[in-house]
Formats: structure tokens, C-alpha cells, sequence
């Protein structure tokens, strides 16, 4: 949310603004509930990476931090779990897309340890071209996987969303976050890395609702009124060139 120009001309940073919202990113979780319905029966829900919804701080690679969040529900587990983290992208698509997957497999780890038997993981992904060898690792687990676009994600952007649902330990479940899980102990399983795994594709949201690529102009005929952000970048990369420019 912050303050460049494109996110000005943005139309779901504007609404989201206008609706109370911290994060235009908002709206990508609601157009996600309105086609995989996520939220219907659970009440247990663990956000990771969600912006400003964090209760537990702690590292998705530590056994302590999987404790931590069972211990949260006196001993349950989740019935959900979002992981809409993403690493500072670079720009060099290929590092990006690696990066990001291996921000999703820490974020499934996790999720084998506090996630019930049935329960649903959605993650933001990068789609390249060796997304599909991250489809199969989630494949394992999951009876189905969907990979989602929202209509709110810029499709000049290549992030999607992958929709894991029914999940199952057809091996056992892990007993440790400390194991490979990825060590995989059957040949057929072996095969389905190697080769490619297709899944159904969803676009979410209203095809004729607001376009994030596009630009829309103010209706003048309501009156606005200037609002800063619910919550500011705590360290931006522009601080240090805004702080010199106002000496």
C-alpha cells in the first residue's frame, strides 16, 4: 500500500482504502472464498506471512514455532492455512520463481505438522515453467490442487495462488519437521516429479468486475477525502532517499 504512482492508479488499492481494508491484497483472499468457499465450516485458521494478522512470530522451519501454533489451539489443529508470503522479487524471473517455491514447500512443512487430516492450503506461487514439479510435490498430500488467479492479481503479474484441498498422509505423517519429506519412497512418485503434472486452472472473481491492470478515472461528482494507509511501511527501501530530499 504504498504511495508510488501505480499503486495510486491501482482500483482494488483505492477501494481497499475506501473499505477499511490494510491491503489491497484483501480482496484476493475474498475472490478466493467466493470460488473454493474456505472458509465454510472452519474455525480454526492459521495466516502465514498475512499482513498485520499475525498472533505468533517465529520461524515456519522451526519444530518450536509448529508447537507453538498447536498450543495456541490447546492441542488442535488448523483447518486452514494461508501462506501469502513472497520474497522480494528481483526481477530475474527464473531465481524468483525458485524462491518463491521454496518459500511454499517451508510454508507446506509447517502446515503437515499443524494442519488437520481433510483440512485445506492455499499459497501464493510464482507460475513458471518448472511450476509444475511443485504441483506434484503438493499432489503428494492433497487430494486436490487448483491453481487460482484472482481477478483483484494484476495479470501482468505472474503470482498465482495454489488451492490445496483433502489433505492426507498416504505415507504416514511426518514425524519430524527435521526430515526431508521430500525424500520420496516410491518409484512412481519418483516419475510423477520428473514429468508434468497438469491442473485445473480457476480464474476467481467476477469477469466484469474492476480490472487491476486498468486505470479508472475519480468520479467527480463524489467528494473524496484523503486517507493515509491503516498501516504504513515499517522499513521501506525509499526512507533513506525521502529522508535526503528533505534536508
Amino acid at each position: 500500500m504504498g504511495k508510488t504512482s501505480k499503486d495510486k492508479r491501482d482500483i482494488y488499492y483505492r477501494k481497499a482504502k475506501e473499505q477499511g481494508y490494510r491491503a489491497r491484497s484483501a480482496f484476493k483472499l475474498i475472490q478466493l472464498d467466493e470460488t473454493f468457499h474456505l472458509l465454510d465450516g472452519t474455525s480454526a485458521n492459521m495466516p502465514c506471512a498475512a499482513y498485520h494478522a499475525i498472533q505468533i512470530q517465529g520461524d515456519i522451519t522451526a519444530q518450536s514455532t509448529a508447537d507453538a501454533i498447536i498450543g495456541h489451539f490447546h492441542g488442535g489443529k488448523a483447518h486452514l492455512v494461508v501462506s501469502d508470503g513472497a520474497p522480494d522479487v528481483l526481477g530475474l524471473h527464473d531465481l524468483d520463481e525458485y524462491l518463491q517455491a521454496q518459500l511454499v514447500l517451508a510454508a507446506l512443512n509447517i502446515s503437515l505438522h499443524i494442519l488437520e487430516e481433510g483440512g485445506t492450503f492455499v499459497a501464493k506461487l510464482f507460475r513458471g515453467k518448472e511450476v509444475s514439479r511443485l504441483y506434484a510435490h503438493l499432489g503428494r498430500y492433497f487430494r486436490h490442487v487448483v491453481c487460482a488467479k484472482p481477478k483483484a492479481s494484476r495479470n501482468s503479474s505472474f503470482e498465482s495462488f495454489v488451492v490445496c484441498q483433502g489433505l492426507h498422509f498416504s505415507h504416514g505423517p511426518p514425524t519430524s519437521m527435521a526430515l526431508n519429506l521430500f525424500d520420496l519412497p516410491y518409484e512412481h512418485d519418483h516419475a510423477r516429479l520428473a514429468g508434468s503434472t497438469p491442473v485445473l486452472f480457476k480464474s476467481c472473481g467476477d469477469v466484469d468486475g474492476w480490472d487491476a491492470d486498468q486505470s479508472y478515472p475519480i468520479d467527480d461528482n463524489n467528494t473524496y477525502a484523503h486517507q493515509e494507509p491503516l498501516q504504513k511501511p515499517i522499513n521501506p527501501p525509499y526512507a533513506l532517499a525521502k529522508k535526503s530530499k528533505t534536508k
